[in-house]
């Protein structure tokens, strides 16, 4: 009898070190948002979020919205430079993990993401109808803008809207309001998204 609970305690132990082991390197991949430079980067943070998807047993939303941060960010590198890949394909992944997170969590940070999603597609002039597109991109900031300003990557997506518009010094603004955000933001819990300052284009 001792003996066969000592090896259900040894079992229970493994599943709990393997789901610990499970989150920390979940947590290491959040880190690694923030760190990639390159295409390749971006692709291997996509594909650990991607099978994070299907293994999380907590919190899953939060795994296919990295998913869908890395795919959107890869896509605003590519637009930096001169001659770039097909970029209609990240943005629909994007687009796709960011749908699944919010079909799970509805709240700021998935609205704000769905919101800079859209409009990127526009942007790349692949949305078949931009007015539709840009409608959920004003309501995803309106429901942000109610539960959350304050939050730095809310002041980005509302400084490339002012950006489409063609009012410069608004955009500025707002994207110095996004910088303190990130910085006053240094002592928010872990859990609290941190990515968002690769989108901010140092002033001249």
């Amino acid at each position: 009898m001792k003996k066969t609970l000592l090896i259900w305690f040894s079992v229970l132990g493994f599943c709990a070190n393997a789901q610990n082991l499970t989150e920390k390197d979940f947590q290491q991949s959040v880190s690694q948002v923030n760190t990639a430079k390159t295409d390749n980067d971006y692709d291997n943070v996509f594909k650990k979020f991607s099978k994070f998807s299907e293994t999380k047993t907590t919190d899953k939303w939060q795994a296919y919205y990295y998913a869908a941060v890395s795919m959107y960010l890869k896509t605003e590198l590519q637009l930096k430079k001169t001659v770039h890949q097909d970029i209609s394909e990240s943005n629909a992944l994007a687009g796709k993990f960011a749908k699944a997170a919010f079909s799970q969590q509805n709240n700021a940070e998935t609205n704000i993401l769905l919101g800079l999603i859209y409009l990127q597609k526009v942007q790349i002039k692949e949305s078949k109808d931009v007015q539709k597109d840009l409608d959920v991109v004003s309501q995803m900031t309106a429901k942000a803008e109610a539960s959350a300003p304050n939050n730095p990557r809310l002041a980005i997506l509302k400084a490339k809207l002012q950006e489409r518009s063609g009012n410069k010094e608004n955009a500025e603004t707002l994207f110095k309001k996004a910088l303190t955000g990130f910085e006053n933001s240094n002592s928010s819990g872990s859990s609290t998204p941190t990515w968002g300052r690769q989108l901010i284009q140092p002033t001249k």
